[in-house]
């Protein structure tokens, strides 16, 4: 007999509570365990992994877009090839329907901001565990109604999946100018507003002039990394802390605690570290939780800064996600810097430059963005300084007048282009 949907939000949420305490009780035994489960229940039915069921997981390869994309067919549990799922995702990225499915399956179309545009794939019971960790993780448990402002480049049944009579979810597309949906959020007045922060960083502009008049009681930043100086700007503006998700097509991987840190959430994933230097890591992450699409040793290219937190949990602390790896500038002489000493550089030049984007044309060339305008000289100067710094001469700084970002898709600050 299935299950209706809210029974299975409701018993995915008392699992995750319990699998969360045994985590925290003992975070080697519950992840063997869960390891053994995925491998049964799940790896076993991939045509993909299912000769390795019984292999230890450094026995599986390593894998990124490139593979997890070229695999699908073989991956996937469900035998859905993926020029059909591609279809059904692209027929509802150019209708903005978002509720086809294919063999009951919700199917996703990733922004590509990486490379090529992949597809992902959610089981209704997925959706339910999803849906559960956002309402135990993120928004947290009220008996209150609750309005939320999802902005978002696609809707998904796994985002509508959160609408429930205490929680009314509005979608805002992103490919529609912000400006169109001033009138709405007005009207809507949400309690918590959901988007990356470039489109939230559009939203304090807005209310700062007048043209915007909310009062969200809670502000999440998602997609995109959130610069420090942007965060104090939406905290400014509204007057609430800014909780980060860290959610990608692959899963959700973790989310703000109480201080201000991320939480891996290894009570459902396996984390291996790359380090990059003693505190940046690239993670290689399983999901144990994935049963149609398994996630199995998948690295991404973001760069994360492990911590330590006051918090009490043993779950993964990171401080902060710099970036991602291709946001790293690289120079002759196998010589590279990171983004976040970009970002100081130009951030420290002056107090009132609120925007700026770099992007990486060569090894010699750096294109630069600046706003205000007239603070162009400062910033370039203090790159060059950061530059010569570093024994790093002869580095032009191109002047652009325009940001390069293409509506609807993640906004990076700091690039380097890959020739």
């Amino acid at each position: 007999m299935k299950l209706p949907f809210k029974l299975r939000v409701i018993l995915a949420l008392f699992q995750l509570g319990r699998e969360r305490r045994q985590f925290e009780r003992n975070p080697l035994y519950h992840q063997q365990r869960m390891w053994r489960r995925f491998r049964r229940n799940t790896l076993a039915k991939s045509p993909l992994y299912g000769d390795q069921r019984e292999s230890c997981i450094e026995d599986f390869p390593i894998q990124g877009k490139l593979e997890f994309t070229r695999d699908f067919d073989f991956i996937n549990t469900r035998g859905i090839r993926f020029d059909d799922a591609m279809h059904v995702a692209q027929e509802a990225e150019d209708s903005r329907d978002f509720t086809p499915t294919i063999d009951g399956v919700t199917v996703g179309l990733s922004s590509g901001t990486s490379g090529n545009r992949g597809v992902f794939l959610v089981s209704e019971e997925e959706r339910a565990f999803w849906v559960a960790m956002v309402l135990q993780r993120i928004l947290g448990f009220s008996l209150k109604k609750r309005k939320v402002a999802f902005f978002l480049r696609a809707n998904s049944k796994l985002y509508t999946s959160v609408q429930s009579r205490l929680i009314r979810f509005s979608f805002f597309d992103l490919l529609i100018p912000v400006e169109q949906h001033f009138t709405e959020l007005n009207d809507l007045q949400p309690d918590i507003v959901v988007g990356q922060p470039s489109l939230l960083m559009m939203l304090v502009d807005a209310q700062r002039e007048g043209k915007l008049r909310i009062a969200p009681h809670k502000v999440i930043s998602v997609a995109e990394v959130l610069s420090s100086e942007d965060q104090k700007a939406i905290k400014s503006c509204f007057q609430v802390s800014v909780q980060q998700v860290y959610q990608c097509n692959e899963g959700m991987f973790g989310q703000t605690c109480a201080h201000g840190n991320f939480h891996l959430n290894e009570d459902g994933l396996l984390i291996e570290k790359d380090w990059l230097d003693e505190t940046r890591f690239q993670p290689i992450v399983t999901d144990m939780r994935r049963k149609i699409q398994p996630v199995v040793r998948y690295k991404m290219n973001d760069i994360l800064h492990a911590t330590k937190c006051d918090c009490g949990s043993k779950m993964i602390a990171v401080s902060q996600i710099e970036g991602r790896t291709d946001d790293v500038l690289h120079f002759d002489g196998g010589r590279r810097i990171f983004p976040d000493f970009i970002r100081r550089a130009v951030i420290g030049s002056h107090k009132d430059i609120s925007n700026y984007q770099i992007i990486q044309e060569d090894s010699k060339t750096l294109s630069l963005y600046v706003d205000p305008k007239s603070l162009w000289d400062v910033a370039a100067q203090a790159l060059t300084r950061l530059f010569e710094a570093q024994q790093l001469l002869d580095i032009e700084i191109r002047r652009v007048e325009n940001k390069t970002h293409i509506q609807g898709t993640k906004f990076r600050r700091i690039h380097a282009q890959r020739h």
